[in-house]
């Protein structure tokens, strides 16, 4: 699948970026495919826009706010956050120009984070009730792009047998291989999967749970929001809540920004955030080598015979069955890089 030619993707929430870096002006950012700008105007309202001026396509993210509006660093044009032309300096009696010329996109903050949706968006951001209890802290860990499509990071997260294996030197058992199968309920854009999956402890995570086991339970309960959002609920027989979000909001085709913040149920004094950070920071680089080397254009038909599957990969399955669904509700059907090949010839040839 080929994200940046899927429209229907573009009708979802992604975060985008860290709410502070706004604070240091206009951010450029490109989701799936589109170049956007995102500021946040002196009313403190936060926008995204088409990062390019209708006059002379200049990068508006080049530009400056002033009050409500992003000026155009070529020229000198003001736009509000409607995309609304409000000032052109060479003409200053027409007091703008008629109408909305830039592009606008759905933009809000949550969780400490922008987020934006390039069309009217099908699903609401989830609501997680942890950041507004103060019995649980939010530790903001990781904002980086990987060279991978997102959807093999929604599967890999689903995936309890690439545990023993990718992360054998943090919590995994090479020698037990076969792992616990989920039970998976679905829901309308997503679904949830539960399972308990006995994982080893290396001496930092014996730190950070305040547990001097060498193995541990973790009574798991996995969210995935389509398209490309997972929220891992992981509970230790202490108690403990370690609640880690990840999306891996789309850029490119061949590219995702990695957003991942986590909930702790403990204080800083019972695990400082860089020893978690620390911890969890192994484990997404172990993830990554591996995720790197696959293919980004995932096939979502599993009878296409580009890749084999065994019963440890229900969950991931599942979402590209659902995902073709969900295109095939909106009047599209998957789009792959054989079909992009195949429009290419067939304009050469009519050429």
């Amino acid at each position: 699948m080929l994200v940046t030619r899927q429209k229907t993707l573009r009708r979802f929430w992604y975060p985008v970026m860290p709410v502070g870096k706004v604070e240091a002006g206009p951010q450029p950012f490109t989701l799936l495919g589109e170049k956007i700008v995102v500021w946040k105007a002196a009313d403190g309202d936060v926008v995204a826009l088409a990062d390019r001026c209708p006059h002379r396509s200049a990068a508006l993210s080049l530009g400056w706010v002033d009050g409500n509006a992003i000026v155009c660093p070529y020229h000198g044009w003001s736009y509000d956050g409607s995309g609304t032309c409000v000032r052109v300096p060479q003409r200053p009696e027409s007091n703008g120009l008629k109408g909305r010329v830039v592009p606008s996109f759905p933009c809000t903050v949550r969780y400490g984070h922008v987020w934006v949706a390039l069309g009217e968006p099908l699903a609401p951001i989830p609501d997680w009730p942890e950041e507004d209890d103060a019995s649980y802290r939010r530790i903001d860990q990781f904002y980086e792009t990987w060279r991978c499509a997102g959807l093999r990071l929604m599967e890999n997260s689903f995936d309890n047998a690439h545990i023993h294996f990718v992360h054998r030197d943090t919590f995994g058992d090479i020698d037990n291989p076969d792992p616990p199968q989920p039970a998976i309920e679905r829901l309308p854009y997503g679904f949830v999967a539960r399972s308990d999956v006995p994982v080893y402890n290396n001496e930092l995570q014996k730190k950070n749970l305040r547990d001097d086991s060498a193995v541990t339970i973790r009574h798991i309960t996995a969210r995935w929001y389509m398209p490309f959002l997972r929220r891992l609920h992981i509970r230790y027989p202490s108690g403990l809540d370690h609640i880690i979000v990840t999306a891996a909001t789309p850029i490119a085709d061949d590219r995702c920004q990695v957003v991942q913040f986590c909930f702790r149920s403990d204080s800083e004094a019972d695990a400082p955030a860089r020893d978690i950070i620390a911890f969890d920071r192994r484990v997404t680089e172990e993830d990554r080598a591996v995720l790197e080397s696959t293919d980004f254009d995932v096939p979502l038909d599993m009878n296409s015979g580009v890749e084999r599957h065994m019963p440890s990969d229900q969950p991931g399955l599942l979402m590209r069955r659902m995902l073709i669904e969900l295109l095939a509700a909106h009047g599209e059907s998957e789009h792959t890089r054989h079909d992009a090949g195949r429009a290419t010839q067939e304009q050469k040839s009519s050429s």
